[in-house]
């Protein structure tokens, strides 16, 4: 019944996240108003707008208009069920395991937020900047959490670093590269997980990227200067390194 109710419960914010991540590149609000078809503009009713099943009794349409509706909205309550799944299994019902549902929400959000519309949202690095640095004064949360001296130093040093690479970069090639969105998301893992994840996480990510773009490259549809989000990518390096944690930590103790 435990694991029932978490499926649950990460369905319900699952469907939240689709509302942020619908709604706060448009700076509308995301707690007001209910939920309406993208196509239509018109309200859908509760029975069509439980996580998954609605998807697929509605066969992917919307009720009203029978315009298609995307298969992100799937994958989004998919990931929240499999998050809250994971992290309930692994740490039972604690402060840990609140916190870190909380920061996968922010992750699945920024995700696909960063991936369609380039911008990584300022209402969630602040916030998780600020959570992530308060929890780190409480001395009885699992270890994978950093003190607030290492949380403080890992915020700073998160976002130093990615912003001296932006304005070297800008400096030497005269145009943009990375953005301060992705300055600010590496300063909120600093915040949640200390200074030592950060190179870490900035090699990992740098990795996924190249290895998810390498293709296109060969194909001659992308070149090394075009744009991409590298903020997936930053959450993706992120999430291999906390399952690869001590491994990564023992290279360096």
């Amino acid at each position: 019944m435990d694991f029932l109710f978490v499926i649950i419960l990460g369905g319900l914010w699952g469907s939240f996240a689709n509302v942020c991540i619908y709604r706060l590149p448009l700076d509308k609000g995301v707690v007001s108003g209910r939920s309406y078809c993208p196509k239509c503009k018109k309200q859908i009713t509760w029975k069509d707008n439980i996580p998954i099943i609605s998807y697929y009794l509605l066969s992917g349409k919307c009720r009203k208009c029978k315009k298609k509706i995307s298969p992100q909205y799937v994958l989004v309550e998919f990931l929240s069920i499999l998050f809250f799944t994971i992290i309930y299994s692994l740490y039972g019902i604690t402060l840990t395991t609140l916190l870190l549902i909380i920061l996968s929400l922010s992750f699945i959000i920024i995700f696909f937020i960063d991936l369609k519309h380039f911008i990584i949202p300022n209402e969630i690095t602040f916030s998780m900047m600020a959570l992530g640095f308060i929890k780190s004064f409480d001395p009885n949360l699992n270890s994978i959490f950093p003190n607030y001296i290492h949380s403080l130093i890992g915020g700073l040093f998160g976002y130093g670093i990615i912003w001296s690479i932006i304005y070297f970069y800008k400096q030497v090639r005269k145009k943009e590269g990375m953005g301060l969105g992705d300055a600010k998301l590496f300063a909120v893992i600093g915040f949640w997980f200390g200074w030592i994840a950060i190179p870490f996480i900035i090699f990992l990510s740098s990795v996924t990227a190249l290895l998810s773009v390498f293709p296109s490259l060969l194909k001659n549809s992308r070149t090394m200067s075009s744009q991409i989000p590298f903020g997936p990518y930053i959450i993706v390096g992120t999430l291999v390194y906390l399952v690869f944690e001590n491994s990564f930590k023992s290279l360096l103790f």
